[in-house]
């Protein structure tokens, strides 16, 4: 590292410890020389983009030359309309990566704090940091967020508290009952962000949202995306459901023409695919009962999950289970880089998908 770049360059980035994507399918292919890779490490939808996304973006591939909706009307009139929600409340995003960073841009200061469970989405910690902002990071209870000792984390310096519901990488939910409880004891000058990326697939009756108490004009925003079960990761856009004024703070940071224009095409067509968004559903469904048994004829112990993936205990090295399936070509999530070292995550695929790697993780386990 130069001398210009130590002396010029803002502290904060030395202290951030970038984002690990799931390893892309070419990068297997050029590495090890092999076809036929599945891809269960990035939870994205295995069915694809619904069949009226794909539509509406064919028809708009000619007008690329041309600037997207800088506000993104349509796709937020559509969305105010899905939710019964004030289309002033409403943010669109490049993914909701981007808008966790302009919440983080619009809030936070170097001598502010904010709160999450560990592990979690690690962007939280990532976006706190570029802003010079302390993570304290709350470990989990069971699995699951511990709201308990997160209310007890928050101090007068606390500006932001995460809650990912479900969690990513556990899959775990908070139920309604105990979001009622949390909210009404955090103090009214927190803002409560719900990163609810995996909601769609709950079916839970018990799972919570924040939308209530947004929709009760508290501090707070609720995440989601149409990386997940909609299948548009590739296009990146994601969502905010919150008050008019915060999302009125944050659009003064946000870059012009950050959603391009085939996402918000493709987004505004998912909506209306219900057969895709249902289908979607019981696939990730059917998946989680035949993996929950398969382990289980294993003896191996995971999490019951709320969302399209299955945090798993092999027992083993986490790093030697990655590195033998992918020789076999399928690809998943070590557990290391969230603290467990024998975990993996593994994302519910289709059927083929799911057998191909129970076989090979059989392999694995036997060898």
């Amino acid at each position: 590292m130069s001398e210009f770049i130590k002396k010029r360059a803002r502290k904060e980035i030395f202290d951030l410890k970038p984002y690990v994507p799931g390893k892309p399918v070419e990068e297997v292919q050029r590495e090890l020389g092999i076809d036929n890779i599945i891809k269960l490490a990035s939870n994205e939808n295995p069915l694809g983009p619904s069949p009226m996304a794909r539509q509406a973006v064919s028809r708009m591939v000619d007008q690329m030359h041309v600037y997207p909706d800088a506000n993104c009307f349509y796709l937020k009139q559509k969305l105010a309309q899905a939710y019964d929600h004030d289309i002033h409340g409403i943010l669109v995003g490049n993914g909701s990566d981007e808008l966790l960073k302009l919440l983080a841009e619009t809030f936070l200061n170097p001598t502010d704090q904010v709160v999450y469970g560990q592990p979690s989405f690690s962007e939280y910690d990532f976006t706190a940091t570029i802003m010079g902002a302390k993570s304290v990071k709350v470990p989990l209870l069971d699995f699951k967020h511990d709201l308990k000792a997160m209310l007890a984390a928050v101090t007068p310096q606390t500006k932001i508290v995460y809650i990912c519901n479900p969690n990513n990488p556990t899959g775990t939910m908070v139920a309604e009952g105990e979001l009622d409880a949390f909210m009404a004891q955090i103090a009214d000058d927190v803002l409560v962000v719900f990163d609810e990326a995996y909601s769609e697939y709950s079916q839970n009756p018990a799972y919570g949202s924040g939308l209530k108490f947004v929709r009760a004009g508290r501090h707070a925003v609720v995440l989601r995306t149409f990386s997940k079960i909609y299948g548009l990761a590739a296009l990146r856009i994601g969502y905010a459901l919150t008050t008019p004024d915060i999302a009125a703070a944050v659009e003064t940071v946000i870059e012009p023409f950050n959603v391009n224009m085939l996402a918000q095409i493709a987004a505004a067509a998912a909506l209306d695919d219900k057969e895709h968004l249902q289908r979607s559903g019981e696939v990730n469904q059917e998946g989680k009962r035949y993996l929950y048994k398969e382990f289980e004829k294993m003896q191996l112990d995971y999490v019951p999950t709320e969302a399209n993936f299955i945090f798993v205990d092999t027992g083993k090295d986490c790093r030697e289970v990655f590195e033998n399936l992918l020789r076999q070509g399928i690809i998943i999530r070590s557990g290391d880089i969230f603290g467990y070292p024998t975990f993996i995550r593994v994302t519910v695929g289709t059927g083929e998908e799911n057998r191909r790697f129970v076989e090979g993780l059989r392999k694995v386990l036997e060898a």
